[in-house]
C-alpha cells in the first residue's frame, strides 16, 4: 500500500489498500470483544477444576451489548481520527501552496466521511454511557465526580474537582461546576427523573436498580459484597481440598457455595471500600476532554464542508491561513481525544481486570519479575523502533507529495 504506487497495477494496489483496511478492522473486532468481556463478563462459567472462566456461549460473548457498542464506538472514533489526519495533511499542502487539487479533493472526502463518523461516534457514545450505567455504575460515578446520587441527577458539563474531597465528609466535590439539569438521569436511565447512584451510594448500597435480566434488586453494601467474595474464595479452596481427598459430598457443597457467591468473587481480594473506587480526577477530566474535543470535531467538519462549498480553498489566500494552521494543529488534538476515551474506559474500571471477578492486584501469574521486566523492555524497544519507522515513512511520503502519482 505504501510502496506500490506505479510498481503494480492500479487494481492490485487498490486491492492491497482494501485488504489492509479490512485486516486492521478484523483485528480490532476480536481485541475489542475481549476488552468488552473484561468489562462485562458474559457467556462463560467458572470451572473450579481449572480455576478458569470458560466460554459456554460464543454468541453471547461476541454479541453482548457492551461488545457491539464498544466495537462501533471505537471504529467510528478511528474513522474520525483518520479523517482529521487527512484534512490536516491536506491543509499543510495548502499552506505550502502545493498539491492543491489533490488536497482539496482529499478534504472533500475526509470532511464528509469525518462528519458522518463523528455523528455516529456521538450516538455510540450515548449507548456506551448507558451500558456503563447498567453494568459499571462506579465508573459512571467517577466519570461525573458523583459522590451522592439521586433522582433527576444533573450532567456536569465542566467543573473543577475539590482535590481535598473525601468520602463521607459531606463536602461538595466541585469547586465550581456547570451542569445540565436532569441530563445524567436521562443518559443513564432514559428517564429524566431516574435514580443515578453516586460513589457513596454504591458503597453503602440500599438503593433499587434493575439488573441485566430486567429484575429489580436492592444494591448490597461493599462489606456484604466483600463477605460474599471471601465466601466464594473459601468455597474454591474447600472444593480443591475435597477434590484432593475424594470427598464428593463436600465437593458438591463447596461448588454450590461458590456458584451462589461467585458474582462477587473479586471483592474478596479488596481490603476496604476505597479500594473499589477508581481514580476519580483522572477519569472525570479525561471524560470531559474526550467529549469537548468530540464536539469540536463535529463543528470542525461542518465548517470545512461550508468552506469547501464556498470555494475558500480553491486559491491561496491569507484570510484562511489561520484555519489551515488550526487544521494542522487539530491532528494531535484528535489523538488526545481518542486516548482520553481509552483512559475513561480503562482507568474508570479500576480496580478490576475482570469486572467484579478479578481485581488488578490478584491478576498475577507465576512468571518471575525479572522475566516481566525483560519482556517489557523488549516490547518497548521493538514498538518504539516500529513507531519511528512508521512515522518516518509517513512524513517522507507527506513531504514527497503526489506530483508523480498517476
Amino acid at each position: 500500500m505504501y510502496f506500490g504506487w506505479d510498481k503494480v497495477s492500479k487494481k492490485f494496489h487498490l486491492a492491497s489498500t482494501w485488504l489492509t483496511a479490512i485486516g486492521a478492522n478484523l483485528s480490532a473486532v476480536w481485541i475489542l470483544i475481549a476488552n468488552a468481556w473484561m468489562q462485562y463478563p458474559v457467556g462463560m462459567e467458572f470451572n473450579p477444576e481449572s480455576a478458569r472462566n470458560e466460554m459456554v456461549d460464543f454468541a453471547e460473548v461476541v454479541f453482548s451489548p457492551v461488545a457491539m457498542n464498544k466495537l462501533f464506538h471505537t471504529a467510528t472514533s478511528a474513522f474520525m481520527l483518520a479523517s482529521v489526519v487527512v484534512i490536516g495533511i491536506s491543509c499543510w499542502y495548502l499552506l505550502k501552496e502545493r498539491n492543491r487539487e489533490y488536497a482539496v479533493k482529499s478534504m472533500k472526502v475526509a470532511a464528509v466521511f469525518g462528519l458522518v463518523s463523528a455523528l455516529l461516534l456521538a450516538y455510540s457514545g450515548d449507548g456506551s454511557a448507558y451500558n456503563v450505567a447498567k453494568h459499571q455504575p462506579m465508573k459512571l460515578a467517577a466519570m461525573e465526580g458523583l459522590y451522592n446520587g439521586g433522582n433527576g441527577a444533573p450532567l456536569v458539563g465542566f467543573a473543577l474537582l475539590d482535590p481535598d474531597k473525601k468520602m463521607g465528609d459531606g463536602e461538595d466535590p466541585y469547586l465550581f461546576s456547570i451542569s445540565v439539569p436532569k441530563a445524567l438521569s436521562f443518559l443513564a436511565t432514559r428517564d429524566f427523573n431516574g435514580f443515578v447512584p453516586g460513589i457513596e451510594d454504591i458503597i453503602n448500597g440500599g438503593y433499587t436498580y434493575t439488573d441485566a435480566d430486567g429484575v429489580e434488586k436492592v444494591a448490597i453494601p461493599f462489606e456484604q459484597k466483600r463477605a460474599k467474595g471471601l465466601m466464594a474464595i473459601e468455597a474454591l479452596k474447600e472444593y480443591n481440598r475435597a477434590a484432593n481427598t475424594g470427598n464428593d459430598s463436600l465437593k458438591m457443597q463447596a461448588a454450590a457455595a461458590l456458584e451462589e457467591n461467585f458474582s462477587y468473587f473479586g471483592y474478596g481480594y479488596l481490603e476496604s471500600a476505597e479500594d473499589s473506587v477508581p481514580p476519580v480526577a483522572l477519569t472525570f477530566y479525561a471524560f470531559r476532554v474526550m467529549v469537548i474535543l468530540g464536539g469540536y470535531f463535529i463543528l470542525f467538519f461542518i465548517v470545512i464542508l461550508y468552506m469547501l462549498k464556498k470555494g475558500c480553498f480553491a486559491a491561496a489566500g491569507k484570510r484562511i491561513k489561520w484555519f489551515l494552521y488550526l487544521a494542522v494543529a487539530s491532528v494531535p488534538l484528535v489523538y488526545i481525544c481518542s486516548q482520553s476515551g481509552w483512559i475513561v474506559a480503562e482507568v474508570g474500571r479500576q480496580p478490576w481486570t475482570i469486572q467484579d471477578l478479578l481485581p488488578v492486584q490478584a491478576a498475577v501469574s507465576g512468571v518471575s519479575a525479572s522475566n516481566v521486566y525483560t519482556t517489557v523492555v523488549i516490547f518497548f524497544v521493538l514498538f518504539t523502533v516500529l513507531l519511528v519507522a512508521e512515522l518516518k515513512i509517513m512524513f517522507n511520503q507527506i513531504k514527497k507529495g503526489f506530483e508523480n502519482i498517476k
